[in-house]
């Protein structure tokens, strides 16, 4: 998943541990950089903030002029894999006059891609125990709006399907749980992995492959 952060803010007086970094990245985007990498790799209890630091190149001390502590990190990370599908998924919902099962796919197309796109699984720590703390509640009330905007034009789409939220929750599911299986293949482009987790959105909804077809299309212009 991609690991896309707020615009960083100039600092002064915070000097490199190991000079100038090679990396064109902003020093509080090569502290998230780092921390992806060895969550995912190593496991976000193992990873120490001296480790995260070590990666990025700087002193310990400097990560605490961008981030409370360990927490702080983790979920600015996770809110980075959310924030732009939700922003998106507003778009989307706001434009009554585009075909819902388009809009679906848009949406699906969108998310996967950003999840898949990413150097790191971060989609992988969604299920930390560390998750359900309180500095998490923004993360986990926008994963929540997300997976409610997939509800509304699921029930667009599927105006008589029955248990609304169970299928809402399946459609989540198969949206995260589609990428990460896709993620332990090689050879896959996020293009092809977001196509294909959005045409299979499509068939849950049940779309029909000529309603599929059309909501392929028209979604495309939407993204």
């Amino acid at each position: 998943m991609s690991v896309t952060s707020r615009p960083a803010r100039a600092r002064v007086g915070r000097p490199r541990a190991q000079g100038p970094s090679d990396s064109a990245l902003a020093p509080r985007d090569q502290v998230l950089s780092a921390a992806a990498d060895l969550f995912t790799r190593d496991g976000y209890a193992a990873t120490t903030t001296r480790a995260v630091a070590e990666r990025a190149g700087m002193r310990q001390a400097s990560i605490y002029h961008y981030f409370a502590g360990k927490e702080d990190i983790l979920a600015t990370l996770l809110e980075s894999t959310v924030e732009p599908s939700l922003a998106f998924a507003g778009a989307l919902l706001a434009d009554g006059a585009a075909d819902p099962a388009a809009r679906l796919w848009a949406l699906a197309a969108r998310d996967a891609d950003l999840l898949f796109g990413g150097m790191y699984n971060l989609g992988a720590l969604y299920q930390l125990p560390e998750v359900r703390g309180e500095r998490f509640t923004a993360f986990r009330e926008a994963r929540n709006r997300l997976k409610a905007a997939y509800g509304t034009l699921l029930g667009l789409v599927a105006t008589d399907a029955t248990g609304p939220a169970l299928r809402t929750d399946l459609l989540f599911g198969l949206v995260e749980g589609g990428v990460a299986v896709a993620r332990e293949g090689g050879g896959r482009t996020a293009r092809d992995v977001a196509g294909a987790v959005a045409d299979a959105a499509l068939r849950f909804a049940g779309c029909t492959p000529a309603q599929a077809e059309a909501a392929r299309r028209d979604g495309g212009r939407l993204l």
